[in-house]
């Protein structure tokens, strides 16, 4: 009987093996399409996420399931974790290589920005809870910024630092540097809980309620240690104010805490509490509202941790620009909010009717500049005012040396693009003013580059419409030499784009960057929206818009008949001009402004 052979192909199967191999592909296929029916199985139950990303997974794969599309950086985080691709992150950037998109998102976890094309770097964003640093870092800062960026330094609006001009290659080891001196840029960019803010004048405030350092300090370590707590459908803010003279802008975070005096008559025992407002944002013309709560200020950290683990799980994760816990409060009402925070702490929070609580104490809103008694008998804070929030590296290094030697040793950042020393006795408060002045810098609180704050703006933000740190500057400078006589300080806040970093809303003068068509052909030039009657702490108001596409040329004229008109026409000196506009209205005031000399000679 002659023997049967099988023939073996090139590839190394014979026919019999290559018809198994293909059955069994199709049939792995089918199994996917059908959810393992093709082979016999059972539908196969999705696996349950697990570990500190899972309530992240949760709510991205309700939103799928509800019918949404994820926007572009929920598919960045649910693609590689930025904590993950950390290392790859290092690697690519050791080599000088410019971040991708979604590489940009993910360094942002890291506290680094890629700010390209405006420049060609990286800008570092630092966490210093409370704002408070020790003269030590606050010069190491400074070499940071000349070893590894542009050699200068921001304060932001959120008592923070930024670094500028850091090249790929520079990125890790300058975050290296910040662990080098007790600093860390962990969790301050991308949809994260940013810089804690809280009261400046903590623990040398007269008039404060409470000490907000010890508070800061604690809710910082309690977010950058907690995994699960990264990765919010957006940003978030939180802020403590103790009740002190120098206000923390609270009702602009969309979480605040305010030191209150609970009175006798109230449903909960008397003394210090703290109010829980909720859904700050002023960029989009919103200012925290209290919700009633009041609560002792060793719970913050577990309400807060609470609201916020409901906005991870029902914040939009489909639209950027409404994605902020504003819109959910909005969708649902307070009182739904509040009810699920309460179900995931598992009890009732305390209320207390508003009339039931002390008055808040007048604020000072220029304390962040010029010398100010600290309850420490003979001693003295002294605010020093930095035009539009920079300092050269040179200058860092001397005024931390200033802290050492006559202060102190601290160096408190405020919300006002500033810096306070403290701990100055009596006897060294006018070296500090003439060394202080030798560095080109001033403490007077006095006209409008004491209350002058702008963002970063377009030399170093691809979303700024305007260069509003040149131009906040120019302003500066026309109307010291055309407003002579101005003899009170007044608040002008330049912001760049709708993010409103510089909050321009709550200013007495908000400008907000915009394009102003020049020409039938559609060319632009830079620009901006003009509003005014802002205001914050005990009068929170967001202002009202009276011009549209200013040309930035012609701003400094637009401020300039404002302030004309306020001196003109107010009751006297001790009405603001947040009183006198509320008083005039928004309008009469654009009207009256219109028909200052300063805009008719511009016009």
């Amino acid at each position: 009987m002659a023997e049967t052979t099988t023939q073996t192909a090139p590839d190394g199967f014979n026919p019999e093996q290559k018809r198994y191999l293909e059955g069994f592909a199709s049939g792995v296929a089918a199994a996917r399409l059908t959810g393992g029916l093709a082979i016999g199985q059972g539908p196969a139950a999705p696996a349950e996420p697990t570990g500190p990303d899972a309530i992240h997974i949760k709510a991205q794969d309700k939103t799928v399931k509800d019918g949404g599309k994820l926007c572009e950086q929920e598919k960045w985080k649910r693609a590689e974790s930025p904590f993950d691709s950390h290392n790859r992150l290092i690697a690519e950037a050791a080599a000088g290589k410019q971040p991708k998109p979604e590489d940009n998102f993910r360094w942002r976890y890291h506290g680094l920005f890629w700010v390209a094309p405006n420049q060609v770097s990286y800008m570092a964003r630092l966490r210093i809870p409370n704002g408070i640093l020790h003269h030590w870092q606050f010069a190491g800062v400074a070499d940071l910024a000349d070893r590894h960026g542009g050699g200068y330094v921001h304060v932001t609006t959120r008592a923070n630092l930024q670094v500028r001009e850091i090249s790929p290659e520079h990125a890790q080891p300058f975050l290296d540097g910040l662990v080098d001196i007790g600093l860390t840029a962990r969790g301050s960019g991308a949809d994260n809980i940013r810089n804690v803010t809280g009261s400046s004048t903590a623990g040398i405030d007269s008039q404060e309620l409470l000490d907000t350092r010890p508070l800061a300090k604690s809710w910082n370590n309690w977010i950058i240690n907690d995994r699960s707590l990264y990765g919010l459908p957006r940003k978030f803010n939180v802020a403590f104010d103790g009740g002190g003279v120098m206000p923390t802008l609270e009702e602009t975070n969309d979480i605040g805490f305010q030191a209150i005096e609970v009175l006798a008559i109230a449903a909960v025992a008397p003394g210090v509490w703290m109010r829980l407002v909720l859904g700050g944002i002023s960029g989009h013309r919103d200012l925290a509202r209290d919700t009633g709560i009041v609560l002792k200020p060793e719970d913050c950290n577990a309400v807060a941790d609470a609201i916020i683990r409901v906005f991870i799980e029902n914040g939009d994760r489909t639209n950027r620009n409404k994605s902020r816990m504003k819109y959910v409060l909005d969708a649902w009402g307070f009182d739904k909010y509040l009810a699920a925070v309460e179900d995931k702490l598992g009890r009732k929070l305390d209320r207390v009717d508003p009339a039931h609580v002390a008055p808040r104490r007048p604020t000072d809103r220029f304390a962040h500049v010029g010398v100010h008694a600290q309850k420490q008998p003979g001693l003295n804070w002294i605010g020093v005012v930095l035009p539009v929030g920079k300092m050269t590296s040179d200058q860092v290094r001397a005024l931390a040396e200033i802290a050492r030697e006559c202060g102190d040793g601290q160096i408190r950042l405020t919300v006002w693009q500033n810096f306070i020393f403290s701990g100055i006795p009596d006897a060294r408060v006018a070296e500090v003013e003439s060394r202080v002045e030798a560095l080109g810098l001033t403490i007077k609180a006095a006209g409008i580059r004491s209350g002058l704050v702008a963002c970063t703006g377009a030399r170093g933000c691809k979303f700024a419409a305007s260069d509003t740190k040149g131009h906040a500057l120019i302003i500066a400078d026309h109307v010291e030499r055309t407003v002579t006589e101005l003899d009170v300080p007044v608040n002008v806040h330049l912001t760049g784009c709708h993010h409103s970093c510089a909050q321009h809303y709550i200013g007495d003068i908000g400008l907000i960057g915009a394009k102003v068509v020049v020409s039938e052909e559609g060319d632009t030039v830079e620009g901006y929206d003009i509003v005014v009657g802002g205001g914050f702490a005990e009068n929170p108001k967001i202002g009202t818009e009276i011009w549209k596409a200013v040309k930035a040329e012609d701003a400094p004229f637009r401020v300039e008949a404002l302030l004309r008109t306020y001196l003109a026409r107010r009751e006297s000196p001790d009405e603001s001009f947040q009183s006198f506009t509320a008083r005039t209205g928004a309008e009469a005031l654009r009207d009256a402004a219109e028909e200052q000399p300063a805009l008719k000679a511009a016009a």
